[in-house]
């Protein structure tokens, strides 16, 4: 059994699929939209309509690249403001008419600049939260690579959330975790242990509902496979006839039974 940070390492892999591999080979009839009309486009977030097999979805997804200028462009996979702000915007289109989401999320967290601040990070991520929250059509997120805090959180109010098996989901980096307890960033292996950020560690916890098999990653079966998984979870919801309270009851049961414990 492989530790946690190596599992960190895994999820960080700059071989892994990205977010638009997903989209590409999922997905029939991608058509991207940009902007959050107010700022700008933010490359980090990739966002449009599609068909999953017939039906008609909006995907959303953060994107890191996988060559060295890919991840420049895409700042690392590091959103800005206006990639959350696009997101809500593609996403409350969605609801508008009855279009399921999908999110794809893979990020170390949302950017920190000074310029990002200043366009209003946290209350973007906030406006994401409360927004997906009430979204009255049905959302599915599966983290791909890293999920780290709010950053990923922006996506994933989700009513099903779901983990590649070697992807990671924490509040903090294993690296951050170190430097504020340890300040000693070079204890990141001990920190992940803690910081209890695996897929199996996710899921013992209720974070999320499912782990995918990594079986042939990368291949036509392996997209094939998740595609179904997508497919036939959509199919499930679309018949739920009040996601919305469903979604706040998984959201309130979150850390209860640990507390029990």
């Amino acid at each position: 059994m492989s530790s946690a940070y190596e599992t960190v390492k895994q999820a960080r892999d700059s071989a892994r699929p990205t977010g638009i591999d997903y989209i590409k080979n999922i997905f029939k009839g991608f058509m991207e939209m940009h902007g959050d009309r107010c700022f700008g486009d933010d490359h980090a977030i990739v966002g449009g309509i599609a068909r999953l097999n017939d039906c008609p979805v909006t995907v959303i997804a953060i994107e890191k690249g996988h060559t060295a200028k890919e991840r420049t462009y895409r700042n690392f996979g590091a959103p800005h403001p206006e990639g959350y702000r696009k997101a809500l915007r593609l996403m409350k289109q969605a609801e508008k008419f009855g279009r399921p989401v999908i999110c794809f999320v893979d990020t170390s967290g949302a950017y920190c600049g000074i310029g990002a601040e200043k366009r209003g990070q946290g209350q973007a991520i906030a406006q994401n939260l409360m927004e997906m929250s009430t979204l009255c059509v049905p959302v599915i997120t599966i983290l791909i690579g890293e999920g780290g805090s709010g950053g990923a959180l922006a996506l994933a109010v989700a009513d099903r959330v779901w983990m590649l098996e070697n992807s990671v989901y924490s509040v903090i980096s294993p690296e951050g975790c170190a430097s504020i307890l340890w300040k000693d960033a070079s204890k990141a292996d001990v920190a992940s242990e803690s910081l209890k950020l695996t897929a199996s560690d996710a899921k013992s916890l209720g974070v999320i509902e499912k782990i995918l098999s990594e079986e042939g990653m990368g291949s036509r079966e392996y997209y094939d496979r998740i595609r179904a998984l997508l497919a036939d979870e959509i199919s499930n919801l679309m018949d739920n006839v009040d996601l919305t309270l469903g979604r706040y009851e998984r959201f309130r049961r979150l850390g209860s039974e640990t507390m029990k414990e």
